[in-house]
């Protein structure tokens, strides 16, 4: 009778677990979705403007929905709404070409993406419009823009030299933001004055880098030299513009820099918007957007 007992006692606590356990796969989240339901992994910039403009592409790809007062700042903590229940993963910009593959997906910045061969236009399976909000800049120390050597470097760099090769070169990966290209000169300078003038500019390696050269041969038409380092972070190219090592940078946009002043108390203005790199959706472990559909 003891044995039947204990039978009966094993086969009912089964039972209750099966229950149980068929309850959880079916309770629902609060997004809609099943909690058991597989989902599918981002990886986004982790900085702070950055973070913003890929969440800002997923929600206007329609995946994800933002708070309504979130903005150019806005972080994973402003989503509202997560049907498709997306995992993300906030990786420095810089390294989320090389970590691609151990996501289904990743939202990369035009740059990072060129340098590691990876073409915005083809490759991408959604990409940011050019918004003016991201223009990438020649930045300087506050106080500095007005410089003639500075004057000199903004008007190279607004020259339509310089547009026509970021059209040829990048063909729409990187989209000019200058609205009247001149011929590379300011007539309001003295560049008798500046000959033998050395310019110093901070730049990322790409675009940024491949766009100086064009300007480094149209300053040296004035026997003006510019000397680029490259940095391929986003904190020492300010850094050594703020305490005056070197005269200007060219790798970032407004957002990104007024968010860094503010962080790291430093001085640092736009001189000039030169170009938009637009951030875009790539695909990792999936080489489509139907797990997201």
């Amino acid at each position: 009778m003891k044995k039947l007992i204990s039978a009966v006692l094993v086969i009912a606590l089964a039972l209750t677990s099966v229950f149980a356990l068929s309850a959880c796969s079916k309770e629902e989240s609060k997004d809609g979705g099943d909690k058991g339901a597989s989902s599918v992994t981002i990886a986004i910039p982790n900085d702070t403007t950055n973070e913003a403009r890929a969440l800002l592409l997923l929600q206007e790809l329609g995946f994800i929905k933002l708070k309504s007062d979130a903005g150019i700042t806005a972080t994973v903590r402003d989503i509202e709404d997560n049907p498709k229940n997306i995992e993300f993963a906030e990786i420095e910009a810089a390294q989320l070409p090389s970590a691609l593959q151990d996501y289904d997906y990743a939202v990369i910045n035009s740059n990072y993406a060129i340098d590691a061969g990876i073409n915005p236009v083809k490759d991408s399976l959604g990409i940011e419009g050019s918004s003016s909000a991201y223009v990438n800049i020649i930045a300087v120390k506050n106080g500095n823009e007005n410089e003639p050597k500075i004057k000199a470097l903004v008007a190279a760099t607004e020259s339509k030299k310089v547009v026509d090769f970021i059209n040829e070169k990048y063909e729409g990966a990187v989209v000019p933001a200058v609205d009247n290209p001149t011929d590379g000169f300011d007539p309001s300078i003295d560049y008798d004055a500046l000959k033998g003038t050395t310019i110093t500019v901070a730049a990322s390696p790409t675009p940024h880098a491949e766009i100086l050269a064009i300007v480094k041969d149209i300053l040296a038409e004035k026997d003006i030299k510019l000397e680029v380092t490259e940095f391929t972070d986003y904190v020492q190219p300010n850094l050594v513009v703020d305490n005056g090592e070197l005269d200007a940078n060219y790798f970032q946009h407004v957002p990104y820099l007024d968010d860094f002043n503010a962080e790291n108390n430093t001085d640092i203005v736009s001189a000039a918007g030169i170009h938009v790199e637009p951030i875009g959706l790539y695909g990792g472990k999936q080489s489509s957007l139907d797990a997201l559909k």
